[in-house]
């Protein structure tokens, strides 16, 4: 089995920072992607930001210029950098992670168990 367990979530006034990071653990042969997901409440669940092995990325358009999405492969944990944080970045936010558990197998999702980020205005 693969556990991914988050950390770094909190409370923040507007225009400040929090740095999201994420660990997996277990049965890793490789890590296909990592991602943070975030979820505010009464709607859906949206992708912030991923990385494919830390050199390619993508970002939402509202997260762009903001939001520095980073990963250390040696440590299997992938890190989100928020600055000049926004009340509407609130939501539960949820790391992400294509991984096989084998060489022959394909890569499944696995999904951490959601850290709250709080903005205040």
């Amino acid at each position: 089995q693969v556990q991914l367990v988050e950390s770094g979530g909190g409370l923040v006034q507007a225009g400040g920072s929090l740095r999201l990071s994420c660990a997996a653990s277990g049965s890793i042969f490789g890590i296909d992607s990592m991602g943070w997901y975030r979820q505010a409440p009464g709607k859906q669940r949206e992708l912030v930001a991923g990385t494919i092995s830390g050199r390619s990325t993508n970002y939402a358009d509202s997260v762009k210029g903001r939001f520095t999405i980073s990963r250390d492969n040696a440590k299997n944990t992938v890190y989100l950098q928020m600055n000049s944080l926004k009340p509407e970045d609130t939501a539960v936010y949820y790391c992400h992670a294509i991984v096989r558990t084998s060489f022959w197998g394909n890569g499944r999702d696995y999904w951490g168990q959601g850290t709250q980020v709080t903005v205040s205005s």
